[in-house]
């Protein structure tokens, strides 16, 4: 039972994803060279789950199907490394190497940074207690 019911609290939480990641994809339009709805997913999927991360070891009272639906489920779909990929791919194909590289380097280190700041934030003490 408990197996079943992973797999309906990640499903929950990736159907809640898709639905942000969807509505994020409305920052790019034709007229936008970057792809903005995806970097912004990818980036404050990146601060999230690590913010995420560092909680889920402070509390550990939060349930393990609860975690597994909003780290893999949600944060799983609304982040979206394959459209990544797949937009890379594009650049490099229209010639636009200086866009790939810019995208590239804002996608892997912001997304780095952000997860770092995201797990470390989570850490820190506000008023003696801890975040």
């Amino acid at each position: 039972m408990w197996l079943i019911m992973v797999y309906v609290f990640v499903g929950i939480g990736g159907a809640i994803g898709s639905i942000f990641r969807y509505l994020l994809s409305f920052l790019h339009t034709p007229e936008t060279v970057i792809p903005y709805g995806t970097l912004a997913a990818n980036l404050s999927g990146s601060f999230l789950l690590g913010w995420f991360t560092a909680k889920s070891t402070i509390f550990k009272k939060l349930h393990p199907q609860l975690a597994l639906a909003f780290s893999t489920g949600l944060l799983g779909s609304y982040t979206t490394f394959s459209t990544f990929c797949l937009e890379i791919v594009k650049y490099i194909e229209a010639g636009q190497y200086l866009y790939t590289l810019a995208y590239l380097v804002i996608s892997l280190a912001g997304g780095i940074l952000l997860a770092w700041f995201g797990y470390k934030s989570a850490l820190v003490k506000l008023g003696g207690v801890e975040g």
